[in-house]
């Protein structure tokens, strides 16, 4: 598991990066499904959130200020839905770092990614 100290050189990394890339273009500031205009091979797995692969993670999310999981100013809080879910990934072509996690449902399952962001980083207790 990637612990909080990692996840922050990862996300200033990633902030530093100047490149023009098509996934910065793609603004994924917040949770969305995978653009049609990105490829999944343009990532590579590079770290994973999961703390327990056989523990059940809580679905409680982490929004002290209002937000929701689809704000893009949400905090980013490892220990919190759908934090605990990811696996870290990062673009081949630019380096800049993704959360990505699959979304389940009764009949579906959708692939969902964020930037990395370091100043929404929060290192939040459960």
């Amino acid at each position: 598991m990637t612990d909080f100290a990692q996840l922050k050189n990862m996300a200033e990394a990633s902030a530093a990066v100047t490149a023009s890339c098509p996934c910065d273009d793609a603004a994924l500031l917040a949770w969305q499904p995978l653009p049609p205009t990105l490829e999944l091979d343009q990532f590579e797995q590079v770290g994973s959130l999961v703390d327990d692969p056989y523990d059940e993670p809580t679905f409680a999310e982490y929004h002290p200020a209002g937000t929701r999981y689809e704000s893009a100013d949400a905090p980013i809080a490892l220990r919190y839905y759908p934090y605990n879910r990811c696996q870290l990934a990062r673009c081949v072509k630019c380096g800049r770092h993704y959360l990505r996690y699959t979304e389940g449902g009764g009949y579906f399952s959708e692939f969902r990614i964020r930037a990395l962001r370091p100043q929404l980083l929060v290192d939040a207790r459960l």
